[in-house]
């Protein structure tokens, strides 16, 4: 099922998520749906609080055939792998209309809970490891546009209420 995106600045949105802990047929039927609403956007990554639920869940598939999507529950950033950053333009759902170039590192390593309750370690590389720093920064109550310096941030925000109106 999709579900709606939240809007931007929701409080679900600046606030950390919770720890999910065990997997349930609840939490594979909430993942279900992220993917459903990943993929009518269509995007390269979800986390739950996108979509107004505040647990710390993710869907990340940055593949060019699709039906790769990791699912991932209280994932933890354990590091950069090297010094190669990666610049890409990123958005959000949550305040449509604008973007922003960020830049981060090109591949990390997380751990998390997978659909099966096993917890896992993945490096990741390119536009997967973007999309994974991306999530992560939701699950922790933040946005892209929190990696901008002020300026830049205050420009975007006024760019996005310009666009609603």
């Amino acid at each position: 099922m999709i579900r709606p995106t939240i809007p931007w600045p929701d409080q679900c949105l600046r606030s950390k998520a919770n720890t999910v802990g065990d997997i349930s047929d609840e939490i594979r039927a909430i993942w279900d749906d992220m993917i459903d609403t990943m993929e009518a956007m269509p995007g390269v990554g979800l986390a739950a609080p996108q979509i107004g639920v505040s647990l710390r869940l993710c869907v990340v598939d940055a593949s060019d055939e699709r039906g790769q999507t990791i699912r991932m529950a209280d994932p933890d950033f354990v590091g950069a792998q090297g010094d190669e950053l990666r610049d890409h333009e990123e958005a959000s759902p949550n305040l449509p209309g604008v973007s922003a170039k960020i830049t981060r590192p090109a591949k990390v390593t997380v751990e998390y809970t997978d659909d099966k309750g096993e917890r896992v370690r993945k490096t990741l590389e390119g536009l997967w490891a973007t999309s994974v720093q991306h999530q992560l920064d939701h699950l922790n109550g933040r946005m892209y546009f929190d990696n901008l310096s002020k300026t830049k941030r205050d420009m975007l925000l006024r760019r996005a209420k310009k666009a609603r109106l």
